[in-house]
């Protein structure tokens, strides 16, 4: 702690710690490399492409993988979807190029009209089915398709500790606990040729202190929401949580390191499903048809 955390503090920590702006930028980078060298995240002969979206999360994800991992010769690339959301992706995605061409990153645009022939919102038209779900069946199967195709040996994504408090909290809602198991700061239970093991260097940082972070960093962020994100079930678990964190501080991190004793065991529980290939696109499936694949059918009958 230096005198200008006493001073001018920009942040304190669960424990009241008061940290000024760049001790508190080092916290947060202490914190990462940490979570990726205790999980084993990031090889030296690793090749990482990062998932981004050109929001807080993500940028701050690919900024720090590539300021600390570049330098040890590991290959960082960027990969971006874009579904085609009115009023949202445009801005984001004009953010991620400007930081990727400001930090020589080669990040790929992938098209969801291009891929699947319709933008989310032209699909969302024609199915009752939750954008959100919707979104990230789709986005899920197209970052392992391209982030194998730019020879990654890692895709790492932005979800940082809200993120995973929250996607826990859903799969008790609906009672899925196999969804459960495949979270963790490295994912996945079933290992198929054709998937790229998912990371999240940003595990254990709040939502709070990514926002604080690349403030400071000042990286070319719009800080905006998707427009459906405002009626989605996370939302409201999101909310909750905030109240509870607010009333009860540590509740995120108790929820998450509760979670992260039991799931070697809910893995051992899982492990023995089996995974396939899809018929329509040879991309890894657990039926006949992959969640993409069927998506696409029930949207042309």
């Amino acid at each position: 702690m230096c005198k200008m955390c006493e001073q001018k503090p920009v942040y304190v920590t669960q424990n009241q710690r008061k940290l000024c702006g760049s001790c508190f930028v080092k916290y947060v980078e202490k914190k990462v490399l940490k979570t990726i060298r205790v999980h084993k995240l990031i090889n030296n002969d690793d090749a990482v492409v990062c998932a981004v979206s050109g929001g807080k999360d993500s940028l701050t994800c690919l900024y720090i993988v590539d300021k600390f991992f570049r330098k040890r010769g590991v290959e960082v690339k960027a990969l971006l979807i874009n579904e085609g959301i009115k009023g949202y992706r445009n801005e984001t995605l004009q953010d991620a190029e400007k930081f990727c061409r400001a930090h020589d990153i080669s990040l790929r645009v992938v098209e969801v009209q291009k891929e699947f022939g319709r933008t989310l919102d032209a699909y969302l038209k024609k199915t009752k089915l939750m954008p959100c779900t919707a979104c990230g069946i789709f986005r899920r199967y197209l970052i392992n398709k391209y982030a194998r195709e730019m020879g990654a040996t890692k895709l790492a994504t932005g979800h940082n500790l809200d993120d995973e408090a929250q996607s826990l909290l859903m799969n008790q809602f609906k009672g899925n606990m196999q969804l459960s198991a495949k979270l963790g700061p490295m994912t996945g239970v079933l290992m198929h040729e054709q998937f790229i093991r998912r990371i999240k260097p940003l595990y254990f940082i709040t939502e709070k202190e990514v926002a604080i972070y690349s403030f400071i960093r000042r990286l070319p962020i719009t800080y905006i929401e998707c427009p459906y994100y405002r009626n989605s079930l996370r939302n409201t678990v999101s909310e909750h949580l905030n109240a509870l964190e607010h009333k009860y501080a540590g509740t995120k991190n108790g929820l998450i390191n509760a979670f992260l004793d039991v799931l070697p065991e809910l893995r051992k529980k899982y492990q023995h499903k089996q995974i396939g290939t899809c018929l329509s696109c040879q991309e890894p499936a657990a039926k006949e048809l992959c969640k993409a694949c069927e998506l696409l059918e029930k949207a042309l009958k």
